[in-house]
């Protein structure tokens, strides 16, 4: 039986991720050099570079973001209105998350119900390799070597690399989740052990997530022991990154910028104007096909998390999906009779 509960919480949101750097100048400086970066080269060693630029450049944190124009209630009920509408016309099995981190603000819909995880498993796995970095266990200089037998199809790169090749920490969670690397996710997992990742998965406290070998399977068939997660365990993941709460501050604040370099141009992200910042991941394995992120947008910053499966196909799965994006996106844009839009209208 699907289930849908709209909640209001006191404005108490959880503090956001206050990113390394503040003023005009860092911004300026950071910019610059990062569009010289880009006109050389691309992907990882242009975010490395970025990065490192905005830790030396920036000893001051930026303030909190002020939002002038919330959303207000009766925006927020018409919304999840025309959420609920079309969570319960989809044609197969659907998991929503919502939660506006400004007001506190909260819809879900079959947000416990279980769904194969697919590749929304790289979060918490990129989250516990950061427990064993804070335990002084791994850095993010640590070097692990590629060999033939950890190479695993799929997406990514990586799977072309040369035997032998060393690669940081660092580059290989940035590949994890940037490119969905599967190769880069085998890597990870090894160094630090199956039975690791079920016990950090624990200590999170996520109830329902859960991680087994069988369930790191590429194969299209159902498999024996699945690996499982739910939307609001994902939504509450991402929004403890976005509080500077998983693993410690500085470690959020790494997550969420390698997830707002996520590749995927689909899904959330196909949704949502291209001036709107987004830090997400997809997944898309056995039936199954989600997208769970933070979208930045001009009336507060929100959670949304979107799991499918039974679906007829995956193109009907992802535009489903920017369908839901592109609703919240006509509540949340700045825009005169932006709440007054006909149901609908969001249709993708």
């Amino acid at each position: 039986m699907q289930q849908h509960h709209a909640h209001h919480h006191p404005h108490s949101p959880p503090a956001p991720a206050q990113k390394p750097g503040g003023g005009g100048y860092y911004r300026l400086a950071g910019k610059l050099v990062l569009a010289v970066l880009i006109a050389a080269g691309g992907g990882f060693a242009v975010w490395r570079a970025g990065t490192l630029i905005s830790k030396s450049l920036a000893p001051q944190p930026e303030p909190k973001k002020v939002v002038e124009v919330p959303i207000k209630d009766a925006e927020w009920r018409e919304m999840v209105e025309d959420l609920e509408k079309i969570s319960r016309s989809y044609r197969g099995r659907v998991g929503i998350y919502i939660k506006d981190l400004e007001t506190g603000k909260t819809w879900d819909y079959n947000s416990d119900r279980k769904f194969p995880s697919a590749s929304l498993i790289k979060v918490p796995i990129m989250a516990a390799v950061f427990e064993k970095i804070r335990a002084g266990a791994l850095s993010l200089d640590t070097q692990i070597r590629l060999t033939r037998g950890g190479r695993v199809g799929g997406s990514g790169s990586l799977k072309w690399v040369r035997d032998g090749t060393s690669l940081s920490v660092m580059e290989i969670i940035y590949k994890m989740i940037t490119e969905s690397d599967n190769t880069a996710t085998k890597m990870l997992i090894d160094a630090v052990g199956m039975d690791y990742l079920s016990s950090a998965f624990s200590a999170m406290g996520l109830e329902q997530t859960n991680i087994t070998p069988e369930g790191m399977s590429l194969s299209s068939r159902p498999v024996r022991r699945e690996n499982y997660t739910t939307a609001r365990e994902m939504g509450s993941l991402m929004e403890r990154i976005y509080a500077g709460e998983l693993v410690s501050r500085e470690a959020s604040e790494f997550m969420l910028d390698v997830l707002k370099h996520t590749k995927s141009r689909s899904r959330l992200r196909k949704g949502l104007p291209l001036g709107w910042e987004i830090g997400h991941k997809t997944g898309l394995l056995r039936k199954s096909c989600h997208d769970v992120g933070i979208v930045f947008s001009p009336r507060g910053d929100f959670v949304i998390a979107v799991l499918t499966s039974e679906s007829a196909n995956y193109t009907m799965a992802k535009n489903f999906i920017a369908k839901v994006a592109k609703l919240t996106y006509q509540y949340y844009r700045i825009d005169s009779n932006y709440a007054a839009l006909p149901a609908g209208r969001g249709a993708v």
